[in-house]
C-alpha cells in the first residue's frame, strides 16, 4: 500500500493530479502514516527504492541523499504542509531530469553579450527556455536575494509590482503570490501567480524551483489574469576556479494564457509568448546584476 501510494504522490507535479490538492493532501497523510507505521517496527531507514525527495519529506532521509538543511519532522507540519514540500521537491526532481537531458535543445537569440539562450519542448511543460550566463558575484549573495529576500524583488525588477510570502513550511519551502506590473504597451496584460518555491543543495551548487500551486483562499489582484508557473529553477554554481563569480542557469516554463473566467481576454498567441519569456529572463538578470553591482 505504501509504494502504491508514493508511486501516485510522484505524480502530483504532473498535469493533471497537481491541480487536486484533496488528492495531494491525501496522499502525504497515507504515506505519514506508512513510513510511521515502518518506524515503529523497528525500520531504521526507509526501502532504498523510495526516492530521495520523498524520504525528505518524511525526515528519514537515507545516507545517500544530500542532508537537508533543515529539520523536516512530519510532525512539525501539516498535511497541506506536506503537499507544499511534495509538490516543490517533485518539481527539484523535474527539474534535475530536464538539466540532465543533453540533446534536443535548439539555439535561441542571445538578447544579451555573454549570454547563451536554447529551448525544447517537452510533454507536460511545453516550451522549456534555458538562460546560461556567468555574474561577477558569488553565489551567496545571488541566493540570499533571490530567495530570503524575495519580497523586496520589486525594488530592483519593474516587471514586478508586488512579491508576497503568503506561507514559511521550514527553511526551505515558501508559498508566494507574483503579481506582474504594467508592461509597456499593454502587449501582455498583467498577470499574478501563486507558487510553492523551494531552496535544494546539491554538492557546490543552489537550487531555486518554483511552480504552480493552489492556496485557500485564493489571493487576488485586481485588472490580473491568474497564470501559471508551469516550472522555474535558477541553478548558482561558483565558477571553477573563482568563486567569487557564478555560472547562473535558468529553466522556465510558464502558461500566460491561463484564465478560467476570461478566456478570451487571456489568451496570447505563441509567437508572443516564446518572445516574451526568453526576453523576460534577460531583463531580469540585467536588473539583477545592476542591483547588485
Amino acid at each position: 500500500m505504501l509504494q502504491a501510494t508514493i508511486k501516485l504522490c510522484c505524480g502530483i507535479a504532473h498535469d493533471p493530479l497537481r491541480r487536486l490538492p484533496g488528492l495531494k493532501i491525501t496522499a502525504a497523510a497515507a504515506i505519514q502514516k506508512g513510513v510511521r507505521g515502518l518506524v515503529v517496527r523497528g525500520s531504521c531507514h526507509l526501502p532504498s527504492k523510495i526516492p530521495c525527495y520523498i524520504q525528505r519529506v518524511m525526515g528519514k532521509e537515507t545516507a545517500a541523499c544530500p542532508n537537508p538543511t533543515g529539520d523536516t519532522s512530519p510532525s512539525q507540519f501539516s498535511s497541506m504542509d506536506l503537499s507544499y514540500i511534495t509538490q516543490a521537491e517533485a518539481a527539484l526532481q523535474q527539474a534535475l531530469s530536464i538539466l540532465q537531458q543533453p540533446s534536443g535543445w535548439q539555439a535561441e537569440t542571445a538578447l544579451d553579450a555573454g549570454t547563451s539562450m536554447s529551448s525544447t519542448t517537452l510533454h507536460g511543460l511545453g516550451k522549456v527556455f534555458r538562460v546560461e550566463v556567468v555574474l561577477a558575484m558569488p553565489v551567496a549573495q545571488l541566493h540570499q536575494e533571490l530567495f530570503e529576500r524575495i519580497e523586496q524583488m520589486p525594488q530592483w525588477n519593474p516587471a514586478l509590482s508586488q512579491v508576497k510570502v503568503l506561507q514559511r513550511i521550514g527553511p526551505d519551502t515558501l508559498v508566494t503570490h507574483e503579481v506582474t506590473a504594467p508592461s509597456p504597451g499593454n502587449l501582455v496584460g498583467q498577470r499574478d501567480f501563486v507558487s510553492v518555491r523551494h531552496r535544494g543543495r546539491r554538492e557546490t551548487g543552489v537550487y531555486l524551483v518554483g511552480t504552480d500551486t493552489h492556496l485557500e483562499p485564493l489571493p487576488s489582484h485586481k485588472g490580473c489574469i491568474r497564470a501559471e508557473s508551469r516550472l522555474s529553477c535558477i541553478v548558482l554554481q561558483p565558477l571553477a576556479g573563482d568563486p567569487s563569480r557564478t555560472h547562473f542557469t535558468w529553466l522556465l516554463s510558464m502558461d500566460l494564457k491561463a484564465s478560467a473566467t476570461l478566456p478570451l481576454r487571456g489568451w496570447i498567441p505563441a509567437s508572443v509568448v516564446n518572445r516574451v519569456l526568453p526576453q523576460s529572463q534577460a531583463d531580469f538578470i540585467k536588473h539583477l546584476h545592476q542591483h547588485l553591482s
